[in-house]
């Protein structure tokens, strides 16, 4: 069954647009405050649907936002978040109970005498058992999507490199040292071109900066060697 629209007002879709989704970036970019909504609660976290959270950064579907009471910035999916707030459920008024009526009666005065009737006893005449209301077929629940996996790779000053997984709106977990060569085979079995020059760089970067100071160190090294060479010529 397709669902319900509004009379005289065009359907608007419950999660965020790309359009949604361009306008929050603005914002972000102008460095104004972007809010949106959590459309399902997260009892994990204690948040209800609902719940408002500043949106940090936009990249392709996923919204990195930090929940209000929430310390920790979390990747949310666009079909999982809101621009407006949920509206708050109408209450039904209370129904007064009709006052009963009175009603005032008026005693007849005694009937004439008549000759007694025969009395007639009928049979009952029988009842149509009720039908049963059929059963109603129970409501399949549909098992919900797993979450996405995000995988994170982070590259330290001193050529450290590591790398953290989220799933879904959940923290990442703990990062992971991995070697420089492991990541530089992972980005290219990828295949993106971008990924692939940004670690290379950082790795020749690395090597560079390795290079040079084990040079320096070499030249220390020589400087040390002749100064004791002349320290024994001189005994």
């Amino acid at each position: 069954m397709p669902p319900r629209r509004r009379s005289g007002a065009a359907a608007t879709p419950d999660h965020l647009t790309a359009e949604n989704l361009e306008t929050l970036a603005a914002a972000i970019a102008e460095g104004r405050r972007a809010t949106v909504y959590l459309r399902e609660a997260m009892p994990s976290l204690r948040l209800e649907a609902g719940a408002s959270a500043r949106a940090l950064s936009v990249q392709g579907n996923t919204v990195m936002i930090r929940p209000k009471g929430v310390d920790d910035e979390l990747p949310f999916e666009a079909e999982e978040l809101m621009m407006k707030r949920l509206p708050a459920p109408k209450t039904a008024p209370a129904t007064v109970p009709a006052k009963p009526a009175v009603h005032q009666e008026i005693e007849p005065g005694p009937p004439a005498a008549k000759a007694p009737a025969p009395s007639t006893v009928s049979a009952p005449e029988p009842v149509a058992a009720a039908p049963k209301p059929a059963a109603t077929p129970a409501k399949r629940t549909t098992k919900k999507a797993p979450a996405g996996v995000s995988v994170t790779i982070h590259a330290g000053a001193d050529n450290d490199w590591s790398v953290t997984v989220a799933h879904g709106a959940k923290r990442p977990g703990k990062a992971v040292p991995v070697s420089p060569e492991a990541v530089e085979r992972a980005v290219r079995e990828l295949g993106e071109e971008t990924a692939i020059e940004a670690v290379e760089s950082i790795i020749v970067a690395a090597r560079n900066l390795a290079a040079a100071r084990v040079e320096e160190l070499s030249r220390q090294l020589e400087d040390a060697r002749k100064a004791l060479e002349a320290l024994g010529a001189g005994e």
